[in-house]
């Protein structure tokens, strides 16, 4: 019997090592040079009711929309800045005034703002964010729910200098 200390799968591995190895050493994965900014994502802007208020809470509340806002570039947290917030929610639409809302970030660059459950809309359970202040570049943002059950979303902004 003939056994081998080659197989396909050791030779296949061996070729993956020298190529994550390289041939003078290991390979450093390429760094950013900077924080890229969030670009706006398509349809976040639908039934955009620009200056909503800010407010404690949208609605009976019970869901919460979170997320970090932070500068393009050095990634630093941005205070004070304006988020909108507005959704299809059990207790309206997103065209619906009484739907939309917006809140400041924190200190810490960070935002939350209660809101009603948000619930499918066009097979899809959905929140729609924007910044739309003069400070930067606007930035809407449409992130989709992984499940319709959950009961928080979270979507980060990266600002760029308008």
């Amino acid at each position: 019997m003939n056994t081998s200390k080659f197989t396909r799968r050791s030779i296949l591995a061996a070729g993956g090592s020298i190529v994550v190895v390289g041939s003078k050493g290991l390979i450093v994965p390429a760094q950013a040079k900077g924080i890229a900014p969030t670009p706006t994502m398509r349809g976040g802007a639908n039934n955009y009711q620009p200056g909503a208020p800010i407010v404690e809470r949208i609605g009976g509340g019970g869901f919460f929309m979170t997320g970090t806002v932070k500068r393009a570039g050095d990634g630093a947290p941005l205070s004070g800045q304006r988020i909108q917030i507005w959704a299809h929610t059990k207790e309206g639409y997103e065209s619906d005034p009484q739907s939309h809302g917006a809140t400041l970030t924190d200190k810490n660059g960070n935002f939350r703002l209660e809101m009603p459950q948000i619930v499918p809309a066009f097979g899809q359970a959905h929140g729609h964010l924007a910044y739309d202040s003069s400070e930067f570049k606007t930035v809407f943002l449409r992130p989709v729910m992984a499940n319709s059950k959950d009961t928080t979303l979270n979507a980060d902004f990266v600002l760029e200098p308008a």
